[in-house]
């Protein structure tokens, strides 16, 4: 017996279960650019990093807004059912789940984008310096 199946896999239903339910909290690097890509984006992408960091290169049509400037008069002109998709760093950092917390205490609707910058880059995806700001 090996490390791996020492704790015995789920059952079919339940992996089916909890690998739908992952599907509802976050999207990849890949679907996102498909979405921007191809004008079908109709969700609001949110670059959580820093206004430096932001500046050196994001994902392109992404807005900077910090987790601690999350505050509802700053998504206001926002329908109450927009979609806002969160992304950091990346995997070692975990200021996209902060900045979906906030967000889902203020009732919108949220995802984060697994992989953050790292991943965008990974996928072989370019990042531009072109800002975006808040509608």
């Amino acid at each position: 017996m090996s490390i791996v199946t020492e704790v015995a896999a789920a059952s079919s239903a339940e992996a089916l279960a909890h690998f739908s339910e992952t599907l509802r909290f976050e999207t990849d690097c890949w679907d996102t650019n498909n979405a921007l890509s191809e004008g079908k984006a109709d969700f609001v992408l949110l670059d959580v990093r820093s206004p430096e960091s932001y500046a050196k290169g994001h994902v392109p049509g992404a807005i900077n807004l910090l987790r601690g400037k999350i505050i509802a008069s700053k998504l206001a002109s926002y329908p109450a059912d927009t979609l806002f998709v969160t992304y950091c760093a990346g995997p070692h950092c975990n200021g996209a789940a902060r900045a979906a917390i906030k967000l889902a205490q203020l009732g919108r609707p949220v995802k984060i984008m697994v992989g953050g910058i790292t991943g965008w880059l990974d996928e072989g995806f370019k990042l531009t310096t072109e800002i975006a700001e808040l509608a």
